[in-house]
Formats: C-alpha cells, sequence, structure tokens
C-alpha cells in the first residue's frame, strides 16, 4: 500500500516554507542509475565519458562530464552517438533542480515511457548539457567532441579537430545498429529509442537562447584570443572559462568575478541567465515523466 507522508517545513526563523513529502514505497521503486545502465555500452568508441553516482541530490556534485575517468568516482557511462541523448537527458534532469537541505535525499527514479516521444525535451536536455558548468570537456585531454557550432560562426581561424556535435544537431550522423551485448536488445530497449537524428534538431525557444548565448560567448574568445600565442581554435565551454578566469595556487578555477575581461563577464552572465530558464522548462518535465516524485 502506498503512503505519503507530508510535512510542513520551516526556516531556522520559524517561517513556513510550506511542505514536503516522503513516500513510503521508494525502496521498492527502480532508481535512474538502473534506467541509464540499459543504454551503456561497453566495447564502443566513446566521445566523451560521465559520472552517474548515487542517484539523489547530494551526490548530483559528482555528475559530470570528461574525456577521461576521474580517478575519484568509479561508476563511469560512456557517451557515444547512440546514447547521447539519454546521456543528456540523465545529465539534465539531475542538474536543473538546484540541491537543498530540502531536496537533499530525494531519490530520481526510472522514468515512464513518455519522455522518449518528447523529442523537444532530448534537445533541450542535450543543449542544458553542452553549456552546464559540470561539463568538463577539454580539449587538453583530447578531442574535443562538443563545439556545437561552425567555425564560420564562432570565427575560429583554424579548422576543428571534430564536426561530430554539429553533425549531430544537423541530422548528419551516420545511423547504425548497435547492441547492448548485456540484454541482447535494442541499445535503447524495447521502445527503440535509438535517437540520432535523420534531420535537423527542433529547439525551443529556451534552447535557443541558450545556443545563441553561447554562440556570443565562443565568439568573444575567438576574437580576443585569435593572436594569442597559447590561442586553441578547439576550446571547450571549459576551455574557454579556464582561459579568462585562470587557477587559483591549488589548481582550482578562479570565479568568474576574476576575470579581468568585462565584456567575457557580461557573456557568460547572459549565458548563465539563460540556462537557467531552460532548467525551468525541463524541471516540470522531470516530474511529468517520473524522474522524480512531486
Amino acid at each position: 500500500m502506498k503512503r505519503i507522508i507530508t510535512l510542513d517545513i520551516f526556516n531556522e526563523n520559524g517561517a513556513s516554507l510550506g511542505k514536503k513529502r516522503f513516500y513510503t514505497t521508494l525502496d521498492k521503486s527502480e532508481n535512474i542509475n538502473k534506467w541509464i545502465k540499459q543504454y551503456d555500452n561497453k566495447v564502443v568508441r566513446e566521445i566523451a565519458y560521465m559520472c552517474n553516482p548515487s542517484p539523489d541530490f547530494q551526490h548530483n556534485s559528482q555528475l559530470y562530464i570528461s574525456q577521461k575517468k576521474g580517478i575519484e568516482h568509479f561508476n563511469f557511462f560512456k557517451l557515444f552517438k547512440n546514447n547521447l541523448i539519454a546521456g543528456a537527458v540523465y545529465f539534465s534532469v539531475r542538474h536543473c533542480i538546484k540541491a537543498t537541505w530540502i531536496n537533499d535525499r530525494d531519490q530520481f527514479l526510472y522514468p515512464n515511457n513518455k519522455w522518449a516521444q518528447d523529442s523537444v525535451f532530448h534537445s533541450d536536455c542535450l543543449v542544458f548539457m553542452l553549456f552546464h558548468g559540470q561539463n568538463r570537456i577539454t580539449s587538453k585531454e583530447g578531442t574535443n567532441h562538443f563545439i556545437p557550432f561552425s567555425e564560420k560562426e564562432i570565427g575560429a581561424q583554424e579548422a576543428f579537430e571534430s564536426h561530430f556535435m554539429q553533425d549531430f544537431l544537423q541530422g548528419k550522423i551516420k545511423h547504425d545498429c548497435e547492441t547492448n551485448k548485456d540484454s541482447k536488445q535494442s541499445l535503447f530497449g524495447d521502445d527503440d529509442i535509438a535517437f540520432i537524428p535523420t534531420k535537423p534538431l527542433c529547439f525551443s525557444h529556451e534552447a535557443q537562447e541558450v545556443l545563441n548565448a553561447g554562440k556570443e560567448l565562443f565568439r568573444h574568445y575567438h576574437a580576443q584570443a585569435k593572436d594569442e600565442e597559447n590561442y586553441n581554435p578547439n576550446a571547450s565551454l571549459y576551455d574557454i572559462k579556464a582561459h579568462f578566469q585562470g587557477f587559483n595556487d591549488k589548481g582550482k578555477m578562479n570565479p568568474p568575478q576574476k576575470a579581468d575581461d568585462e565584456v567575457y563577464k557580461q557573456r557568460l552572465g547572459e549565458l548563465n541567465y539563460v540556462l537557467k530558464q531552460l532548467a525551468k522548462k525541463i524541471e516540470v518535465k522531470v516530474y511529468e515523466y517520473g524522474f522524480l516524485l512531486p
């Protein structure tokens, strides 16, 4: 029997913060890590890795994408063309809602099947992942496959090493039938939701605003750095932030406020603002598709 416990929430001053629900049947529900595992394939050549830590808010800080497996965590998921959308959905539903002391232990769950049919949701999640701060792709660790723009769009002075993301967004990636060798099923399960687009992706207004703001940030980097000795035509979002913000003596990237370039700070602020608007749009679908209980 399903039971819901609803409690009142108050801050340290006694002011009401609303109500919090607890569900007694969560221990019988499959979590989001069980869901994403069906899209894994250990033998393919990856374009990146995604850490998939314990499925609750308190571990979301450990969820990021990079070219290499981090030494601090053991659970990594290979991203490649067949599962890129599923990976972006996993990443985005876990990062679009801010972790607080109220939701700290909330569990992300195995969704219903409705998410698979929502192509705009897929595109929203992919764009969100591309420009989120936990995208740690850097060309210093290998080929950067995550540049969503052409050289001409952002004023790059040399050809990119990879056009994968541009081609993916434009529906130009060749489709093949990879299988999950563990399950002997279609890589995307019984619903056959392998999402390799055959035509340009359709973006929501919010996702398009993020792409536009991201493009301006990339343009500024290439315009400012093109004549510098350390100019990097394959710069990722992380590389661009590192270029302007630098690192402290412990090797940690400085906050944006430390950057000397005022235009950069303005462009980054604009990107972060529209990224938050996109997060709000994705949040609605998180509950609709059952990734979280309301």
